[in-house]
């Protein structure tokens, strides 16, 4: 493409002067909005062809774009596309090698819509692609996690409240936690792809078009659920866009408070698991370190997420109607949560189901910080002891195991009948760590066989 031709501009026709260069550069997009190269092409093609249904192209023109929108596309994969800032988008870009290849045909294509109802479709329509992507993903860590479940529905690790030892429960169960922390974001992902996959092409520049477009037929050529009923909202609309900022924020916490969980269990004071080597560096000066990188950095890149949505948020509040140029930010903070995403998802989804759990070091950490206190109430409750007389009687019991230095389950059961006379030999059931679990054997423990149908659940959830 001449120089000529990459500074004349397709809207210029208005102007006597020429754009200030730093101007041209600063407002321009397309460094970052070439990225929807594919999605341009294909509204254009769509448009293109609804063009050619009502009679506006003939069908030797449609086919021309057609060609030639395709030979473009082409030349962009392999690295063959002269992208330009003077024509500042990936839209003029692409219109002006259109013209180039095709000639006068190639100006007809943008009969009947505005950069504006463009650049709405193609950032619903990149969105759309995205979201598709991180679902897989999504549903990749989601399996992972249940494999890895699977393999420890017995295996019996300390709860904590306040980061103390609280109950016990199996590992299995913690790990269905963070399964459903996503499984949530999943349904809130699906539900903003109902709103993301709306057409505003046809809105034109705000106010729609004279000529007599046909909306439902581009609208099924794209995959299109439903078309934008008013011109106005349909440019301006960047709700959508906000939305999956929030839901990418939201599930990148759950990411990050996951990944506080891996930074703990892996520390020498815990031990609860070994990271693979692969997902952890090294230190420069101390040879011992093996520090748990992929954990420590996705909890720290939902920080990013967290300030791309409250970027669109400010970027929003105070526009007038339709379009403004302020709506060309909406893209590099969008642009970044999906990446951010997509990337944390896949390091846990590659990273989680290799995770060595050492089992040892979980069940001896339950044994300690009087795990089982809470059974014993309950046992006392059975036994006919008001819950408030129980709870101090327990308390009472735990004092003296503090005194003594052991667990309520090796007291001699004659210590024990010494703060209640109800107690007797079948106490041991229910102070072990395999009875606590046990007991809670209702929809939601963690029982093993709860645990076991749970997981079932959770497989087919991900199925449908």
């Amino acid at each position: 493409m001449s120089d000529s031709k990459k500074s004349k501009k397709l809207w210029g026709g208005r102007f006597n002067e020429s754009v200030d260069a730093f101007v041209e550069a600063f407002t321009a997009s397309v460094t970052f909005d070439s990225r929807m190269y594919q999605q341009d092409i294909a509204g254009s093609k769509a448009h293109a062809q609804m063009l050619a249904k009502v009679g506006v192209l003939t069908g030797k023109e449609c086919d021309a774009i057609l060609q030639g929108l395709s030979e473009i596309e082409l030349e962009i994969e392999q690295g063959r596309f002269d992208w330009s800032i003077p024509l500042e988008d990936v839209h003029m870009n692409i219109e002006a090698r259109l013209t180039e290849k095709i000639g006068i045909t190639g100006k007809k294509l943008h009969t009947g819509r505005s950069r504006n109802d463009q650049v709405a479709t193609d950032v619903r329509l990149y969105l759309r692609d995205a979201i598709d992507q991180i679902m897989a993903e999504l549903h990749r860590l989601q399996t992972g996690l249940l494999d890895l479940a699977e393999s420890h529905t017995t295996t019996i690790m300390p709860g904590f409240t306040h980061l103390q030892v609280a109950q016990p429960v199996s590992f299995a169960h913690h790990l269905l936690a963070w399964f459903e922390m996503l499984k949530r974001d999943a349904e809130r992902l699906l539900d903003c792809c109902k709103r993301v996959n709306v057409l505003p092409l046809g809105a034109a520049a705000l106010a729609g078009t004279t000529y007599s477009i046909d909306r439902p037929y581009v609208a099924e050529q794209l995959g299109f659920d439903a078309i934008a009923e008013n011109s106005l909202d349909a440019v301006s609309d960047r709700d959508f866009a906000m939305e999956f900022c929030f839901i990418a924020a939201l599930c990148l916490t759950h990411l990050s408070r996951q990944a506080e969980e891996l930074v703990i269990w892996s520390s020498a004071q815990f031990g609860f698991i070994q990271l693979p080597d692969r997902f952890c560096t090294g230190s420069s000066i101390m040879p011992q370190k093996k520090n748990p990188d992929v954990p420590e950095l996705v909890r720290g890149k939902s920080g990013r997420a967290n300030g791309n949505l409250i970027a669109l948020l400010t970027l929003m509040k105070s526009q007038p109607l339709a379009y403004n140029k302020d709506n060309q930010e909406d893209k590099e903070p969008l642009f970044d949560s999906i990446e951010t995403l997509q990337g944390c998802l896949r390091a846990f989804a590659d990273m989680i189901p290799n995770i060595k759990v050492n089992k040892d070091a979980m069940y001896n950490a339950a044994k300690q910080g009087f795990s089982t206190a809470t059974d014993l109430a309950d046992y006392l409750v059975k036994k006919g002891i008001a819950f408030r007389d129980a709870h101090e009687v327990v308390g009472n019991a735990v004092a003296w195991c503090e005194r003594a230095g052991c667990d309520l389950s090796e007291m001699p059961l004659e210590e024990l009948q010494k703060f209640s006379s109800v107690i007797d030999n079948d106490v041991f059931d229910v102070l072990s760590l395999e009875g606590s679990i046990a007991a809670r054997d209702h929809i939601g423990g963690t029982a093993p066989s709860q645990v076991k149908d749970a997981i079932k659940r959770a497989r087919n959830s991900i199925k449908k």
